[in-house]
């Protein structure tokens, strides 16, 4: 009997490159040049650099002027927090380990059952002090719930003017529908890979007057702002994934329809599953599914052991 193909559902860890995004990132290793040298070759690599961050601005609505290339989320919340360091950071208990390791003394505003920031918490926390930055993800790595960031950012703005606002917005991008310059966040980071990108490519979006510390030195590289070699290949893919990702996001967002199937059809098979976030807004890809009793690990072996890949 022929073996089942395997079935890929980890997106939110990686999502599959784009064909495109290869494509593009196959034609950039084929050229020489180095972004930074002023000859024709170094010129052509430089464009590929701008059109991607060109890309990017217009998936998050938002000025190219303000995007800042990196290896990577992780790196680009690195960054972030640790600008403030030393200083008073709120974040969430839900945030990216690139989050919360990053500012291990941060303050966590705890969550609702239903997975979403608890804005009475938040209010509470923001009357009793001023911090000089929140960190809070637009939408969840694990449950896919969308955060309500919109309003955490005018409470911030109303009751401590002076503080920055960063919203790790890795799982949102692509996903639902971003507007930087409307949000009036301060800092924005995204990730390559989760949007059918390659692996090894971030952005920090920072507004107008928002400052960061840099991590190492060495060079000129975007703006002096993230010194060192642009990975062209890995940029050019990121811009390719985001152009895709802009264009197809109704398509994505029609995902949700198989996965509340997904979640009926689980629920009549064994009613005691729970579904975690499922009472509040989600992206539609995701579904966080717990089975009382049957530890985590068994269920993803089982699963792994029938094909599926999930995490």
């Amino acid at each position: 009997m022929a073996k089942t193909p395997p079935v890929y559902l980890d997106c939110n860890a990686t999502m599959p490159l784009r064909p495109a995004a290869a494509e593009a990132m196959l034609h950039v290793m084929q050229e020489p040049g180095n972004a930074s040298a002023i000859h024709g070759f170094g010129r052509a690599a430089r464009r590929h650099v701008e059109d991607a961050r060109n890309a990017i601005a217009r998936l998050a609505a938002t000025n190219p002027a303000y995007v800042v290339f990196t290896s990577g989320a992780t790196e680009a919340n690195n960054i972030v927090l640790k600008t403030f360091a030393g200083q008073k950071i709120f974040t969430s208990a839900i945030e990216h380990p690139s989050v919360l390791e990053a500012a291990p003394d941060a303050i966590c505003v705890p969550v609702t059952p239903d997975g979403v920031i608890d804005l009475a918490a938040l209010e509470r926390l923001l009357q009793a002090e001023k911090p000089d930055l929140v960190s809070v993800m637009l939408v969840n790595n694990e449950t896919g719930v969308i955060q309500p960031l919109a309003e955490i950012v005018r409470m911030v703005r109303r009751l401590s003017p002076q503080t920055r606002i960063h919203t790790d917005a890795v799982q949102a991008a692509g996903r639902i529908a971003l507007d930087f310059s409307a949000l009036q966040a301060d800092y924005m980071t995204l990730s390559a890979h989760k949007m059918g990108g390659p692996q090894g490519a971030g952005a920090i979006i920072m507004a107008p007057g928002a400052k960061i510390e840099r991590l190492f030195h060495g060079g000129g590289q975007e703006k002096r702002q993230r010194p060192g070699t642009e990975n062209i290949a890995a940029i050019a893919g990121f811009g390719a994934a985001a152009h895709i990702a802009q264009e197809t996001m109704p398509e994505f967002q029609a995902l949700s329809a198989l996965r509340d199937a997904l979640e009926t059809r689980l629920q009549t098979l064994e009613p005691r599953l729970k579904i975690f976030g499922a009472a509040a807004p989600r992206v539609s890809n995701t579904s966080q599914i717990s089975l009382p009793g049957v530890p985590a690990e068994t269920q993803l072996m089982a699963l792994d052991r029938s094909n599926p890949a999930m995490s």
